[in-house]
């Protein structure tokens, strides 16, 4: 085999194969950049840290990453000093993992709340599409795009028209020296529409005054309070000396 720096040997690089071959590669991983952009344009609008620029880019890799592997004897210009035995699979499963990482970095948790879950799992559902669009499969991929950008979009007004049971979060501190009852606690909250998740009550004490914090689950979205007028139920309620509500995101 020619090993010396030669311009033959150079030539091979650029071998009307291995050019055909790389027009091929760059065709799919244009395509890859497109509909990662796609994907992350909704997120962009949504005001999201992830944005088109982190799925274009996701979805390039994972394109390149696998279309690379069907091409097995252009590698290194074709003087492979043994012959490559590529396995898609396992480069899939390198992605995989790889993505998890980054789509763990993008979940965030502040006490019952958790956000980020959506952006994390369409970060992986954009390395799939690159997968996809790296092995061939241009008109799955093309489905898979249309499908999470709607899913993104508009399954959350489904979502609302559907009969659910939104949840917010709840810390009350007391006054000081002030003897809280958890069944009267119990009943102010039902009286507004909601109960109290089994399990998320939490009490704990800042000098002589005792914090509440816990979950309440609407019985109702049609009859449970807003937050502007809860929080004016609060204010009005005997022993409160501040309070904090939030919805409780996941």
């Amino acid at each position: 085999m020619e090993t010396s720096l030669s311009l033959d040997f150079l030539k091979t690089y650029w071998s009307a194969a291995q050019f055909a071959t790389n027009i091929v590669i760059f065709m799919n991983l244009a395509g890859a950049m497109l509909l990662g952009l796609i994907v992350g344009y909704e997120r962009s609008y949504h005001g999201r840290a992830a944005g088109m620029r982190t799925y274009g880019l996701v979805c390039t890799a994972s394109a390149s990453l696998i279309v690379i592997s069907g091409f097995p004897t252009f590698w290194f210009g074709g003087h492979a000093l043994v012959s490559p035995m590529a396995d898609p699979t396992r480069v899939i499963q390198g992605i995989v993992t790889g993505i998890g990482f980054l789509g763990a970095g993008v979940i965030m948790k502040e006490g019952f709340s958790i956000s980020g879950l959506s952006t994390a799992a369409s970060i992986w559902t954009t390395s799939a599409i690159g997968i996809l669009v790296g092995v061939g499969f241009y008109a799955t991929a093309i489905l898979v795009t249309a499908l999470s950008v709607i899913s993104m979009m508009w399954v959350y007004k489904i979502e609302n028209w559907l009969p659910s049971r939104k949840s917010i979060h709840i810390t009350m501190r007391f006054q000081e020296g002030y003897m809280a009852r958890e069944e009267l606690v119990g009943i102010f909250i039902r009286e507004n529409g909601y109960d109290i998740a089994t399990g998320t009550l939490a009490i704990g004490y800042s000098g002589k005054q005792a914090e509440w914090s816990f979950i309440a689950i609407a019985q109702d979205k049609n009859i449970a309070r807003s937050l502007p007028i809860l929080s004016d139920e609060l204010n009005a309620l005997e022993g409160i000396d501040t309070f904090h509500l939030s919805r409780a995101r996941n």
